[in-house]
């Protein structure tokens, strides 16, 4: 079975807001490509929003999804980090960290309503931002001598690749760029011309 290789980023940061019973809830998305940036990003807004109760968050890292978090920050277990994630996954993005800033207005919501106002406030911050498509890709090296050029850069035209790195020299060497679910048929294809070396780099 074919796996997805496409996913959605945010391109730059977006906030949203929701008042309840004199509580103010500020989401705020940003884009993040590891673990260590969530950290950073988060000093950073517990430094803006320094005088705030509560500075919730949920993030999700990789073009697999594979790293996620959610914290409640010392709200009642499940009723913000939990929120913030599943506002994320509903919209199927990846590579980004969202923090709920919580201004206590004095009135408990109890668990529905604080549910209800992470809930709303990340919806806001994410229906305002701006999303970007991305595929994941596999990078190949292409060895070959000179006169095998014409048939290497034809197959790279028929299949429509990207390609970098070049060196045309008596012997030469490019690299393509292949969307990961072609790549198997694609290198093959590369393989079965006589005289090509083809070596698998990276996956991004």
């Amino acid at each position: 079975m074919e796996t997805s290789d496409n996913y959605s980023e945010i391109v730059r940061r977006s906030e949203g807001q929701y008042k309840e019973k004199g509580s103010k809830f500020i989401a705020i998305a940003f884009p993040v490509h590891s673990e260590e940036e969530v950290k950073l990003q988060l000093e950073l807004i517990r430094k803006e929003y320094y005088d705030a109760r509560h500075h919730c968050f949920a993030y999700i890292i990789g073009s697999d999804k594979s790293i996620s978090k959610s914290n409640d920050d010392g709200e009642p277990s499940g009723t913000a980090g939990k929120p913030i994630l599943n506002q994320i996954l509903s919209k199927e993005l990846t590579n980004i960290c969202v923090v709920v800033v919580r201004y206590f207005g004095g009135v408990k919501l109890g668990v529905s309503g604080l549910i209800l106002a992470y809930k709303t406030a990340v919806k806001e911050a994410l229906d305002a931002a701006i999303i970007s498509q991305h595929t994941v890709n596999e990078i190949y090296k292409l060895s070959f001598q000179y006169p095998m050029m014409n048939e290497v850069m034809r197959l790279i035209k028929v299949e429509n690749l990207e390609t970098r790195n070049h060196e045309f020299e008596n012997s030469c060497s490019l690299e393509v760029i292949i969307r990961k679910n072609d790549a198997k048929r694609i290198s093959g294809r590369f393989i079965d011309l006589y005289g090509v070396g083809v070596k698998y780099i990276e996956t991004c």
